[in-house]
């Protein structure tokens, strides 16, 4: 018996470029004291006024079937932090609730694509952005950018690739790259989805990670409103990867079936877990700075680690929990620096060919140790590459 094409062609080639991760993984359950640097998860846990507020609703009864959009609640929450942020009008009527950011990606992508649409997304990219995109039945297309423009993507390549698309998906603060759009490069995706009749989908879910520039909604440019749907996340904002609560700001008529597609899948999200996103959304931005505070350290930590030297060159690290580190002048892939580096030194990281090939060459580590454990081992990383180019000259 044969599986269906959309689950056997979900990763293309049947590798999902996370070997050293798998590698890493095993090793530390072997025992060895491996430092993770490879996956975006907080080293700090759910705030415990979350999980306190999630017991009450809990205990109080909301452990049933809710609402399938959403509780009215953390709907109207939800859209007052997004109308605050971009200055465009939302209300409740606006927001699906959905089980996490990734379910918000795909149905968002079943509302806009037939099978065989050409859906378009940015190489480097989140490693389930293709087969999300495969998932639905379409046919996804990378559009390469340029380390040399810090993987902005660049108003020809997106005009190269948008003939003939349906959709495109976008993401700043960027995972893998840290990199945040600037305005220029949020004007020419916009003139590309205007001219070539594109729905976008922004996944915006590191938007309180912003170190420098500025977090732009392309839902808040002209003409963009209707044809932009926003993925949110309480995951990366709070804490909260593991509550699986996310949501889709789009047009209301969206909303409507994107809500009918939640009652034959997921049915909705439970209650109480809903309602701790509340009270996690009604305590501002204070706590969301609190759960951004270490990485925003982290990254001058870095940045100052990278100043001693010149070989590294770290992508302009302006949001999100990632350095993106140019590994090229070690002569060596990131999948091969970052397999000799867990094996000389125990320390894990990312290929940058885990997340395109755009990325070649280059290394993701994740800021999610704690401070001293970081620099320790950014410490050892540079002075590993400088040890491997070192070997090189001498022979």
């Amino acid at each position: 018996m044969e599986l269906a094409h959309r689950m056997t062609a979900l990763t293309g080639d049947g590798s999902d470029g996370w070997d050293v991760f798998y590698k890493a993984r095993a090793l530390k359950k072997q025992g060895h004291p491996i430092i993770e640097l490879t996956i975006g998860e907080h080293d700090i846990r759910t705030h415990m006024d979350i999980l306190a507020a999630m017991g009450r609703s809990a205990r109080g009864g909301h452990t049933g079937y809710a609402a399938v959009p959403g509780t009215e609640g953390l709907r109207a929450a939800v859209a007052r932090r997004i109308e605050a942020q971009s200055g465009v009008c939302t209300t409740e009527d606006n927001i699906l609730i959905t089980p996490g950011g990734q379910s918000a990606l795909f149905a968002a992508h079943m509302a806009v694509l037939n099978p065989g649409d050409v859906a378009l997304y940015c190489d480097p990219y989140y490693a389930t952005y293709p087969g999300t995109l495969r998932g639905t039945g379409a046919v996804d297309r990378a559009i390469p950018c340029d380390p040399a423009h810090d993987f902005q993507p660049r108003a020809a390549d997106l005009e190269a690739e948008a003939k003939g698309a349906r959709s495109l998906l976008v993401n700043s603060p960027n995972n893998p790259t840290g990199v945040v759009y600037d305005r220029a490069t949020w004007q020419a995706i916009a003139k590309t989805c205007i001219t070539h009749d594109l729905w976008l989908i922004s996944d915006e879910v590191y938007d309180t990670q912003v170190w420098q520039g500025e977090h732009i909604s392309p839902r808040s440019l002209p003409d963009m409103q209707e044809r932009t749907l926003v993925i949110g996340s309480m995951s990366k904002s709070h804490a909260m990867t593991g509550s699986r609560i996310g949501w889709i700001c789009g047009p209301v008529p969206v909303i409507e079936y994107l809500t009918n597609f939640a009652t034959h899948t997921t049915y909705g999200v439970p209650g109480f877990i809903q309602d701790a996103a509340e009270f996690a959304l009604s305590q501002g931005q204070e706590l969301e700075d609190e759960v951004a505070a270490p990485f925003r350290r982290r990254r001058r930590i870095a940045l100052d680690l990278l100043t001693q030297q010149n070989l590294v060159r770290a992508v302009p690290c302006s949001g999100a929990m990632y350095l993106m580190l140019d590994m090229r002048a070690t002569g060596l892939s990131g999948e091969a620096f970052a397999h000799a580096l867990l094996d000389a030194h125990q320390i894990a990281v990312m290929p940058g060919e885990s997340f395109g090939q755009a990325a070649a060459g280059h290394i993701r580590v994740a800021m999610t140790v704690a401070d001293d454990q970081f620099s320790e081992a950014l410490a050892v990383l540079l002075s590993f590459a400088a040890e491997i180019c070192e070997n090189k000259r001498r022979f």
